[in-house]
């Protein structure tokens, strides 16, 4: 019987452990240091607590050996990339001296030989750790290190946009009230547009646009300008549209757009022109109170 994610030809499937949401970015970076580096296998996990690591995302394993791995703090090459906040490899596992060998059993039951262990570090904290690893006792190139460091900083910016997303949402959930209360739920709105294209995981990504809805139509008694006879009508602007918008109602140059939102501040000058044409307006201002009122923005 083959085991677990292996087909009886061998065929290499991928593995994940139930985890919180981080595993999103997480197993989309091992994909990406993968396909760079060309290394056969890479796996890590996120710290459990202060002191411990489970290994929950594996690409390209053979077996389930490392499915669910707790790794703490000091221990093994992982143990010690935690301890020290750096980079640290390793040419032979089972051989090297400079590391402890509480999971040698798992590591070659895998067959990993040449493996190299990347902190992820938020804010001076470790939050998790990327591995990649050869069959075979040989230096792990430069290229591989490039590519595991670059690697871990995409989980670490990407576990900066959650957090920044997750306090912005308490703030558009829980609003202030007084005079200013209306101009920080723009304010956040807007910051919360900008961020939504970065979020990797599609179940806070929608959340998050969900509240941007709520917080544009919050101040909008009824949707769409009023036709001659009464009626209402539906504006629907493109996503990127909005976007744009919200930071022309926050006072933003289509050059700041442009680098809030990682677009060329050409193609920002598209998309208001756009925006401007379906709202029938021909000014900036004309465009924004046009949204608010279509409750496209708050």
């Amino acid at each position: 019987m083959a085991p677990r994610g292996t087909s009886a030809a061998g065929e290499r499937r991928e593995w994940s452990v139930s985890e919180p949401a981080d595993a999103v970015e997480l197993r989309a970076a091992l994909l990406r240091l993968r396909r760079a580096s060309g290394i056969p296998i890479a796996f890590g996990g996120v710290l459990l607590d202060p002191h411990r690591l489970r290994i929950a995302q594996l690409s390209g394993a053979q077996t389930s050996a490392l499915q669910g791995l707790a790794v703490c703090v000091g221990n093994g090459l992982g143990g010690k990339a935690m301890a020290l906040g750096r980079p640290c490899a390793v040419t032979d596992y089972h051989e090297a001296r400079h590391i402890s060998h509480e999971y040698d059993g798992p590591v070659l039951a895998e067959g990993l030989r040449s493996v190299l262990a990347v902190p992820v570090v938020v804010r001076r904290k470790v939050r998790g750790v990327l591995y990649g690893a050869l069959r075979r006792a040989v230096p792990l190139g430069d290229r591989t290190f490039d590519e595991a460091v670059a690697a871990a900083r995409d989980v670490e910016q990407a576990l900066v946009v959650r957090e920044e997303v997750q306090g912005l949402l308490t703030i558009a959930r829980e609003p202030r009230m007084g005079p200013a209360a209306w101009e920080e739920v723009r304010e956040v709105h807007g910051e919360l547009r900008a961020l939504a294209p970065r979020v990797a995981d599609p179940v806070l990504r929608g959340q998050l646009l969900a509240v941007c809805g709520r917080l544009a139509a919050a101040g909008t008694p009824s949707r769409g300008p009023a036709a001659a006879d009464g009626t209402r009508t539906t504006i629907a602007l493109a996503p990127r549209e909005v976007d744009v918008l919200a930071c022309v109602a926050a006072g933003s140059t289509n050059a700041a757009a442009a680098d809030r939102l990682g677009l060329r501040p050409e193609t920002v000058k598209g998309y208001l022109r756009a925006a401007m044409r379906k709202l029938g307006a021909h000014t900036r201002l004309e465009a924004v109170v046009a949204a608010r009122r279509a409750g496209l923005l708050p």
